[in-house]
């Protein structure tokens, strides 16, 4: 998580970013905190990565998508459908949020898979690339 952004030949490449990518230490999200938030504050961490980069939601080419669930201690993990369950809600309501990120008809497909574990403590975590449309910004941010 937080890996370092870059841009080369034109193209933005978004490192790791996840719900406490930029927040300092005092505001970091807990694996217990509602997923609503993990994936809005991701979003938000997007979407300032790829301004600072010279571009815009509407520049992203690719995106991949990891998520997890928020088991707490002595939760085990569902079995079954009800695995599959539990990972389609989460799914759901990231698609909801993500959409209102994008221009209508601009968002991205994302590839989204179900891990285990993120590291960070977030629930969430997102790489891919985006197009620079302004080449006078910064090249690399953290």
């Amino acid at each position: 998580m937080g890996g370092e952004h870059h841009t080369l030949n034109g193209i933005h490449y978004i490192a790791g970013t996840g719900a406490n990518d930029g927040y300092p230490k005092e505001d970091h999200m807990l694996v217990s905190d509602p997923f609503e938030k993990h994936v809005t504050r991701t979003m938000e961490a997007l979407k300032k990565s790829v301004e600072r980069a010279g571009s815009t939601m509407d520049d992203i080419i690719h995106l991949q998508v990891f998520i997890c669930l928020p088991l707490a201690d002595g939760t085990s993990m569902p079995t079954g459908k009800a695995r599959f369950d539990a990972h389609k809600a989460p799914y759901e309501t990231l698609n909801n949020i993500y959409k209102t990120y994008f221009s209508s008809g601009k968002a991205p497909s994302p590839a989204c898979r179900a891990f285990e574990w993120i590291p960070g403590d977030s629930l969430i975590e997102i790489v891919g690339t985006a197009k620079v449309v302004n080449s006078a910004a910064p090249v690399v941010d953290k």
